[in-house]
């Protein structure tokens, strides 16, 4: 692939690059919306992701061209969100402008290219991948320098605020700090990062159920305003919560009444996926890969049940894979509202075992789950 976007610059720009960087995409492991409501989230890393080439222009425009999107042309001096099919361009023009605002010198403007191998619209965040290879080549562009930390809340920041999408650190954060054959473990009230070793012998598969989300114009926001206003009810009893994270199931039992249903719902997703995660962890160090599984598959549920943030297509396909005895458990992956389901499995789980998981899908929605059999990989880096 770094021959491929190295090509693609040069034959959309007639010039070399400059610079070039690669990041992966992410795997949410468990931890579903618990990052912007200051928890814990273990997420991998994976093998495929998103390559940008740079160069520098003479003047102040900006160039951005991707194979899958076409060309995008702007300037430094407009560095506004667009609308529309330019959509997409948003992801690089809100990093060039947090970057900007945080000490980066460009006085010239610069033309990028994009591409990619991971799947879009597949809940692996494709997005993150995309601004966190582009802060690289322009911080390496311009002589800025920074730890891999900042890159990550940088970009957040980006998406937060240009973008226009909520999300908390996990999908920059696990770009960033990715490292082979390991699990990224994020304390998000802290922004404390560490890694935790896969088991031997398991594996990731992604199934993509191509039913595709677009998290900006999706519920997405709906979650995060709903986990707000849950937290002020609740924070009328424990002041002292600071996030729901911070809450305890007893304290929200003792509050359902005032919460309601639908607010009840959406916190005990919170605070019981903190748990979930806790478990995890614990499990996984004591090589308890049943538990590990069995607290995937609840995840699943409770997206599905409290959080609302599943589809009937994310369900069949972890329920399919979760009567596997090769699949420890599995569950949707990233934001929801469509995107894909992960499967973590052991060595006996083989591709025609997907490939039937694939075909009773087909047949009960009409659609192709496009299936990716992946790995925990290195986080984004310098070409």
């Amino acid at each position: 692939m770094k021959q491929e976007v190295s090509h693609l610059f040069f034959d959309s720009f007639g010039v070399p690059a400059k610079s070039m960087a690669f990041a992966p995409g992410r795997i949410e492991f468990i931890g579903n919306h618990t990052d912007y409501n200051g928890g814990l989230v273990m997420g991998a890393a994976v093998t495929e992701g998103v390559f940008v080439a740079v160069a520098p222009r003479a003047d102040r425009k900006i160039s951005l061209f991707s194979r899958s999107a076409g060309l995008v042309e702007t300037s430094l001096d407009s560095l506004e969100p667009l609308e529309g099919e330019a959509f997409w361009a948003n992801y690089p023009l809100g990093v060039t402008k947090v970057l900007l605002e945080n000490g980066l010198s460009l006085s010239h403007g610069f033309n990028l290219a994009v591409d990619s191998n991971l799947p879009i619209g597949a809940g692996l965040s494709s997005s993150a991948a995309f601004e966190l290879s582009t802060a690289y080549v322009l911080a390496e562009l311009c002589g800025f320098e920074a730890d891999k930390k900042t890159f990550a809340q940088f970009c957040r920041r980006a998406e937060n605020e240009f973008v226009g999408m909520p999300c908390g650190i996990l999908d920059q954060g696990v770009s960033a700090f990715g490292q082979a054959d390991s699990l990224v473990c994020i304390d998000c009230a802290d922004e404390l990062f560490g890694t935790k070793a896969m088991p031997t012998g398991t594996h990731f598969w992604i199934f993509n159920s191509n039913k595709k989300h677009a998290l900006v114009e999706s519920a997405y926001s709906d979650r995060h305003k709903e986990c707000h206003d849950a937290l002020a009810i609740l924070q009328k009893g424990y002041p002292e919560a600071e996030t729901l994270s911070q809450i305890s199931q007893s304290q929200l039992d003792a509050t359902a009444d005032e919460l309601g249903d639908l607010l009840y719902r959406r916190a005990c997703h919170i605070v019981g996926e903190n748990d979930r995660v806790r478990l995890v962890e614990a499990a996984l160090d004591e090589g308890d890969l049943a538990a590990v599984g069995a607290a995937l598959s609840v995840s699943h549920m409770s997206s599905r049940d409290n959080f609302a943030n599943s589809t009937p297509e994310l369900d069949f396909l972890a329920e399919a894979l979760n009567e596997l005895d090769s699949v420890y458990g599995a569950r949707l992956t990233g934001g929801g509202f469509g995107g894909a389901v992960m499967a973590f499995t052991s060595d006996a789980f083989a591709s025609a075992d997907a490939d039937l998981v694939a075909k009773a899908y087909q047949k009960e929605f009409g659609l192709e789950a496009t299936v990716l059999h992946t790995r925990a990989g290195n986080g984004g880096c310098l070409l």
